[in-house]
């Protein structure tokens, strides 16, 4: 559990950062406007990028390609996890009207919309979250070639 400490906190801090974004796009009126979403992308990678360099530093020497891996994929699968449940309370709770704006927006064809908006934002996320650790972690790993 102590390796997964420092994931654990950076993701509750990248879903703290979505949250507000998403609160901030919504005081402009917005956050129904899927394309500013996009930006979701560069403030978890952020976040994964920080953990993996973080995990990096305080392992040293010891540091391999599955440490990286496992501290990025929980980084960002902790931010998705309490984004989409945020997301969820918000579009329930305390904005009842936040879906049907949405659904007047993009679509008017699906029964179940309300389902439809929290697994897609919930696949984009986890989705995010595994492109972008892969990709971080070729800028972090060891090379096992040799140094001339």
């Amino acid at each position: 559990m102590k390796n997964l400490t420092l994931p654990i906190r950076f993701g509750i801090v990248t879903s703290a950062c979505l949250m507000a974004y998403f609160l901030i796009l919504s005081l402009m009126g917005k956050h129904t406007n899927v394309f500013f979403s996009l930006f979701n992308g560069i403030i978890t990678g952020f976040g994964i990028y920080e953990t993996i360099k973080y995990t990096k530093m305080r392992e040293g020497n010891d540091f391999n390609y599955g440490k990286g891996f496992a501290a990025g994929v929980t980084t960002g699968f902790v931010a998705t996890l309490l984004f989409t449940i945020f997301f969820a309370f918000y579009a329930t709770e305390l904005s009842g009207s936040f879906l049907t704006e949405l659904s007047d927006v993009w679509s008017k064809d699906y029964s179940n919309f309300e389902g439809i908006v929290f697994f897609t934002v919930a696949v984009m996320g986890f989705a995010t979250t595994l492109v972008l650790t892969l990709s971080f972690m070729q800028l972090f790993k060891t090379s096992n070639n040799p140094k001339k």
